[in-house]
């Protein structure tokens, strides 16, 4: 009896060698780590340790809720994308330290004795009496030990906004290690504010909103406004311009110098300083942008 030859399979049902996954070189444990016990020890020392880096004193209290506004977007993620980075490690450096390196530059420019003299003048509490001498601005570290024990720099709130803060970014992050500013996040997309609201809620931050508007329909003033990788600069400030206070500034958090994108700024808007930035863990350029009207000195 004759045996017979098994047909050969059509192409593509034949079987194919298992192909592990792309993992990031050093990574520990592989992407997308579970949200167990062990990867909560690493992303809190490995944020710890970046916020050392940057000359942040974190509080436990601080450390604390930024391991649950992390706890809360890796949760969220997987239902609403939230963010393309699903993987909690990751999200340390692409996310919360990308944002906390903003923070010594954004203390140091609050601590400067012209902004708080402006600052006051503008709310009405100047007086002819010049004020006295200042002495230089206190190291980050200093000014965010001051501000966590509620003791704020301004005598008035400062108001931050946030533009196309997507997921809270780095709103929240300014939120929960600046609790003497108040934030406003604004997303036109309803699931992005409404998790910032579930942050400011879950958190106890009283002074932290998600607020679903377009950015153009927003005219309340605001003493700072930021974006993080939210759209040119032109776009940035003339859609924000309405939200601007009198003697307020602009911060834009990009990646290298945009050069171009200065360049193509009307007369006037000032860019009057540009601030290279160094986010622990990060092999990637960071800059800050900031800018004010050309009528402010």
């Amino acid at each position: 009896m004759r045996s017979s030859t098994p047909k050969p399979k059509p192409p593509g049902s034949q079987a194919k060698p298992a192909t592990p996954p792309p993992t990031l070189s050093g990574a520990e444990p592989p992407a997308k780590a579970a949200w167990d016990d062990s990867t909560q020890a690493l992303a809190r020392n490995t944020l710890v340790a970046g916020g050392q880096q940057l000359g942040l004193s974190l509080s436990d209290a601080q450390i604390d809720a930024l391991m649950a506004y992390l706890g809360l977007l890796h949760k969220w993620s997987k239902v609403y994308n939230l963010t393309a980075v699903r993987d909690p490690l990751e999200m340390v450096t692409l996310h919360l330290l990308d944002s906390l390196a903003v923070i010594p530059a954004l203390l140091r420019h609050l601590a400067t004795p012209h902004n708080a003299t402006e600052r006051a003048a503008l709310a009405g509490h100047s007086t002819s009496t010049p004020p006295s001498p200042s002495p230089s601005p206190a190291p980050a570290s200093a000014s965010l030990a001051a501000a966590s024990a509620g003791k704020p720099a301004q005598a008035q709130p400062i108001r931050l906004l946030d533009v196309g803060s997507g997921a809270g970014l780095p709103g929240v992050v300014i939120a929960i290690t600046c609790p003497h500013i108040q934030v406003t996040c604004i997303d036109a997309v309803s699931k992005k504010s409404a998790f910032v609201q579930q942050v400011a809620a879950s958190l106890g931050l009283a002074h932290l909103r998600g607020l679903h508007q377009r950015i153009e329909q927003l005219d309340a003033p605001h003493d700072l406004v930021c974006s993080r990788a939210f759209a040119s600069l032109a776009d940035f400030v003339q859609g924000s311009t309405n939200a601007l206070a009198p003697g307020g500034v602009w911060l834009a958090l990009k990646g290298k110098t945009p050069t171009e994108e200065m360049s193509a700024l009307g007369p006037d808007v000032d860019v009057f300083h540009v601030e290279q930035l160094q986010v622990p863990g990060l092999d990637a350029q960071r800059c800050l942008v900031w800018m004010r009207s050309a009528a402010i000195p």
